[in-house]
Formats: C-alpha cells, sequence, structure tokens
C-alpha cells in the first residue's frame, strides 16, 4: 500500500470516528468502533470496517449508518477538500464473535 493510500486512511479513519459521535445517535448500550479503513487505489471508493457490540445490534447499526450516509459523506466533503471524496462503504467486521468465541474457549478449558 502506498504511503499516500495510508495518509488517506489515517485521515478517513480521524474525520469518520469524530463524525459518527458528533452526528449518530445509537441506542443506549450500542459501542460502534472503526478497526479498519481501506481504500482503493484511485480514492473512488472506502471500506470502512466496523465492530458492533453487541452483535446483536449489527443489523440496526448498518441501517442507522446506511441512513445517515448523505450527511457522512457531505460533512467529510466539506471537512477534507478531496478530489475525489471516497465513496464510504460500511462493512461489519466479526471480531466481537471471535473474541466471545475465544473467551467460551477459554473458559472451558479452565
Amino acid at each position: 500500500m502506498s504511503e499516500r493510500i495510508e495518509k488517506v486512511n489515517q485521515l478517513l479513519k480521524k474525520e469518520l470516528g469524530e463524525l459518527i459521535i458528533k452526528n449518530i445517535t445509537f441506542k443506549s448500550g450500542i459501542f460502534v468502533t472503526i478497526e479498519k479503513i481501506d481504500t482503493s487505489v484511485d480514492l473512488r471508493y472506502t471500506n470502512v470496517f466496523i465492530s458492533i457490540f453487541p452483535v446483536t445490534e449489527a443489523d440496526y447499526v448498518l441501517k442507522t449508518l446506511a441512513h445517515e450516509m448523505y450527511a457522512l459523506q457531505g460533512d467529510l466533503n466539506r471537512r477534507l477538500h478531496m478530489k475525489p471524496l471516497p465513496r464510504i462503504r460500511f462493512i461489519q467486521t466479526d471480531i466481537e464473535e471471535k473474541a466471545d468465541e475465544l473467551e467460551r474457549l477459554i473458559r472451558e478449558d479452565v
């Protein structure tokens, strides 16, 4: 990965994190974490990998983010002044599920 793409990924992670915290209200007890940003070389698309806790609320969170996508994209345009500004796609990671499974296996062995 080029140094430029890495810098874009870091910048998008920071800005998107701030925008989500500031502008999107989820139900109480839901935590959304940006795990990784992966931007295409041509800067057209960005995959935003998020973890959601509890995992049972994943559909709700993804629908909420999809509903707010236009506003998030517009806020990013105003903040970053990039040409082109990558289109965002949110993708749920299964890190929480893997962590739960690992914890369960550890408890069984103890």
